[in-house]
């Protein structure tokens, strides 16, 4: 007795945590669970992606009567393999081990035939699996989780920890008789909810837009980007191609490419804003400068440089409409390589936006030390530069809001499981250029779409500014300028005055027109007319023709809800006699369920008659053109006094007319 007592001593004393430890390591087996991911929805509170409790079966060795025939009949539900699974079941058994993993979030399907085939020792647990309920929509910025809820791209990766919420463990217990049972362990704790700053209906209106566009241009791909230029927050990020977060294992990496920040390319024309706004800022230019083109071609150090069109002497405003390189290129060598490199700095070129996603790039600036002589020649037209399309965005959109840069951000809120918001974004902001020259800059912008290269940017109801870019991409054989590889773009504005959202549209490597202004600049307006409506921007133009008896027919609908479709069909039509002025263009009802109107001369078909322009200054007759689809022949200054054709003839859509201006002095 005296050596069994001092045994028990000894075990209980100097050997205790090392029994207590192999004890539990046989009578029990802890598996984690996976706590409930946190939601992440868009700034209306819709859904951009969920978890949802899915089946996962286990498998308890020692309880399996007939190992093989269990695998057997597992396999076919599953879709494993027979001989794999049985091999797997029979050396957990052999090694005494209560826990194996057959399979884990299944499908429904798949979850109702395991239970149903009843088998002895196969268990079931429910975990969470992620599900973007809209498919494609918004999968750059939402990203994709794995198998183990962990995020591995976009916002779902940035922000994991926070939508990871806390695990919880299941522990499995084994009796002396090796029967298994389950006793509960510590609850998950679920993740945040994130509130991003994309609106579902914007996103969803730019990726088909996009998507269409590079399509229809045969282009390799293609980026738009939708921001707020006051708050800094980006209402749609597009790419495409694009992929479903659902099955995001099976597509490929040149899809899953975020080329809105990852993309770097030589910016063009769009680029030019830097050397006029350095330009204004510095009191070396004004906009109404006269400025001699020399032609249409400049030596700058030994490089000689060409305009698309050979242009004379052009004022400042002019210069920028038709996008002379010859002018852009004099008013940066006015500003200097060091003023030029400030500006560019202060614009956000050459370092990240600060995004939060992963994989954005500073794209490239040089510093000036580095430069050559004639490096500022083309920097100020956009080459010797790399940019990414959201860098651009932001550039711009200081200048739509008074020379005030605020950082581009996604994440809006995040709130905790009570709904309660725990952490709100406080974006930075900084002083770019002064509200004068932002606002002179973006009264030039909006002569680019409606006498210069961007005439097809123009909008329905909405003043809107902007700026083309054609760039050539570089022939990595020759390491020159390809002659057939270019990156349209256009980042523009709307409405002129206030803007409300600034969009960039880039498409590489279109097929057959590569313009900017033929490939880009007719997408941003697409997404602008139909966003803008459903933002309740109010428009900010309207054109005044003689009053002429018409018909007029409200198509009215009501507004998308969100599900990712726009408004079909017409509802409650009505047609009544009025007099309105005759501007028939024939779409009724706007994306967005918006309620327009359509006017029909009262003789049957369309027709397009010859509004009276009298009395209206330059920029509003230029206006009224635009919007008509007429080409304008202005000559003198001041107010309209003669106009041809006359008042009330009948026009053709593209036909040139001619105002007479004069001073009333």
């Amino acid at each position: 007795m005296v050596v069994v007592g001092a045994r028990l001593a000894y075990l209980q004393t100097s050997q205790h945590d090392w029994l207590t430890r192999r004890a539990r390591a046989q009578q029990l087996n802890v598996e984690p669970l996976a706590p409930t991911r946190g939601l992440i929805l868009d700034r209306q509170g819709r859904e951009l992606a969920r978890s949802v409790d899915t089946d996962s079966f286990f498998a308890a060795p020692g309880e399996i009567e007939n190992t093989d025939e269990a695998a057997s009949a597992l396999a076919r539900v599953l879709g494993a393999d027979a001989l794999s699974l049985s091999t797997r079941l029979r050396q957990a058994k052999e090694s005494r081990r209560s826990f194996v993993w057959l399979a884990r979030k299944v499908s429904e399907e798949q979850g109702r035939a395991v239970r149903e085939l009843k088998l002895k020792g196969i268990y079931s647990m429910q975990e969470p699996q992620r599900r973007y309920p809209n498919g494609g929509l918004a999968a750059h910025v939402l990203g994709f989780v794995g198998l183990d809820d962990r995020g591995l791209a976009g916002v779902e990766q940035v922000y994991n920890a926070t939508l990871s919420g806390e695990a919880g463990r299941l522990v499995v217990g084994r009796d002396a008789l090796r029967n298994t049972f389950e006793s509960a362990g510590g609850p998950a704790r679920p993740g945040q909810t994130l509130v991003l700053t994309i609106d579902q209906t914007v996103q969803y209106r730019t990726e088909q837009v996009l998507a269409a566009a590079v399509e229809r241009a045969h282009a390799k791909s293609g980026a738009a980007i939708v921001l707020d230029p006051k708050t800094g927050e980006i209402l749609a990020l597009a790419n495409a191609p694009s992929f479903d977060p659902n099955a995001a294992s099976g597509t490929s990496a040149e899809a899953r490419r975020n080329d809105a920040l990852q993309n770097i390319y030589e910016p063009g024309s769009t680029f030019k804003i830097v050397a006029y706004s350095a330009a204004l800022e510095e009191k070396l230019t004004r906009a109404d400068e006269p400025i001699d083109c020399l032609g249409g071609g400049i030596n700058v150090f030994g490089r000689y440089v060409r305009d698309h069109t050979p242009y004379g002497t052009l004022t400042t405003t002019e210069a920028l409409a038709k996008s002379s390189n010859v002018a852009a290129i004099k008013l940066g060598m006015r500003v200097g390589n060091e003023r030029m490199y400030e500006y560019m700095r202060r614009f956000g070129f050459g370092a990240k936006t600060g995004i939060e996603l992963t994989g954005e790039t500073a794209g490239l600036l040089r510093k000036v030390e580095k430069w050559q002589p004639s490096s500022i020649g083309s920097i100020a037209i956009g080459q010797e530069v790399g940019v990414t399309p959201l860098q651009m965005a932001a550039a711009f959109a200081a200048l739509a809001n008074d020379g005030v840069r605020v950082t581009p951000h996604l994440l809006r809120e995040v709130r905790d499981e009570g709904g309660e918001v725990v952490q709100r974004t406080q974006p930075e902001s900084r002083r770019v250029v002064s509200a004068e020259t932002a606002q002179s800059l973006r009264h030039m912008l909006e002569m680019v779409t409606l006498k210069g290269t961007a005439k097809r940017a123009q909008l329905e109801g909405y003043t809107a500014a902007g700026k083309t870019g054609t760039a050539q991409k570089i022939d990595p054989r020759t390491r020159a300028y390809s002659k057939t590889k270019h990156v349209a773009s256009f980042v523009g504005f709307a409405p002129v005055e206030n803007p409300s959202v600034v969009i960039i549209v880039v498409v590489d490597e279109p097929v057959g027109a590569y313009h900017g202004g033929d490939v880009a600049a007719p997408v941003f307006r697409e997404i602008a007319d139909q966003i803008l409506p459903y933002l309740d921007v109010m428009p900010d133009e309207e054109i005044e023709t003689p009053s002429t008896p018409a018909t007029r027919l409200v198509a009215s609908a009501p507004r998308a809800q969100g599900d990712g479709s726009a408004a079909k069909g017409i509802e409650g039509q009505a047609a009544q006699p009025v007099n309105l002025p005759v501007v028939a263009r024939g779409e009724g009802l706007a994306a967005g369920g918006e309620i327009r109107e359509v006017v029909y001369a009262s003789a049957g078909g369309r027709a397009l008659l010859m509004p009276d322009l009298r009395g209206r200054s330059v920029r509003d007759v230029a206006r009224v053109c635009a919007q008509l689809g007429l080409e304008l022949e202005a000559y003198g200054e001041g107010r309209a006094f003669r106009q041809s054709p006359a008042v009330g003839a009948r026009l053709e859509a593209g036909q040139t007319v001619r105002i007479e201006f004069e001073r009333s002095d």
